[in-house]
């Protein structure tokens, strides 16, 4: 075989990992890169995926049709062989948008930070003039934000020196924008932590009328709730969490942020977490909460 054959087949030998892990790269981004998490009311029918073709490795321009079909063989053999590299490259992947994930939270929350920690009125539990605020974008009527609603109660009775936010986010059905508005029609009459616990910890769908009985059975004065459910001020709040929670990217609930960071959801582990960045926060300083 002459020397330049040679030389050819050892770079083509060379290149197919390289190539095979582009190829794994162009797969598994297509598994990986999935669009954030949404709420009930945004999700669309479910639509059956038409079949799978066959796919076709794209190999670079400059091969003989020979060429291109070993190559092709080549790296199927390879995959084939060592499938173990779909794993690293999603893997690998999967950190990399986190990691940007996290960029573009750190930077939305700068910009955002007075309106997430600092806003005036805002409906707040625990020590109104915490060193530490902890907001939660929540739905009454989400089943994780019920499961959370323990854990937040217990940080706000095990730290005296916490300050809880709650951004009301109803996404999930009318009834939650029914609730919504209720709650914050009970804050007008500093009432918003007992509503807020109760509505939250009760069974069942949360609605206006739901709402209402909770309201009834807590003693709040009932005709100026209803008076104050219509009022100006109470749509101006719900719209105003609707458009801060877009510009976050928040569109899930329950969704906690402390400071730069920011925990989705409500993990089995949510107290500790919630205490962790808290106390981290507190001995670093933070700029933000």
């Amino acid at each position: 075989m002459p020397v330049s054959s040679r030389k050819s087949l050892l770079a083509l030998w060379l290149a197919v990992p390289v190539i095979a892990a582009l190829a794994g790269i162009a797969l598994v981004g297509s598994w990986a890169v999935r669009p954030a998490a949404i709420s009930v009311a945004e999700a669309e029918p479910s639509v059956t995926p038409p079949a799978p073709t066959p796919a076709t490795l794209a190999v670079p321009a400059g091969f003989t049709p020979d060429q291109t079909r070993h190559i092709q063989e080549i790296i199927k053999d390879y995959l084939i062989a060592n499938p173990e590299i779909f794993l690293d490259v999603q893997t690998a992947l999967e950190e990399k948008l986190e990691r940007q994930q996290a960029e573009k939270l750190r930077v939305a929350i700068a910009e955002n930070a007075a309106e997430i920690y600092r806003q005036p009125d805002a409906a707040v539990a625990g020590n109104p003039n915490g060193d530490i605020t902890v907001v939660e974008f929540f739905d009454y009527n989400c089943g994780y934000c019920k499961r959370g609603l323990h854990d937040v109660i217990r940080l706000v009775e095990s730290d005296p020196n916490v300050r809880v936010v709650f951004k009301e986010l109803p996404i999930l059905s009318k009834g939650s924008a029914e609730a919504t508005r209720v709650a914050l029609a009970a804050r007008m009459q500093g009432r918003y932590w007992d509503m807020h616990r109760a509505m939250l910890g009760a069974k069942g769908h949360m609605d206006e009328a739901a709402a209402l009985r909770i309201a009834e059975k807590l003693g709040l004065d009932m005709e100026k709730l209803k008076q104050d459910m219509a009022s100006a001020e109470v749509t101006a709040e719900v719209a105003r969490v609707e458009a801060l929670a877009k510009k976050m990217g928040v569109n899930g609930t329950p969704h906690f942020l402390i400071g730069d960071r920011a925990i989705p959801g409500a993990p089995e582990d949510l107290f500790q977490q919630l205490t962790k960045h808290v106390g981290e926060l507190r001995k670093q300083g933070c700029t933000y909460c």
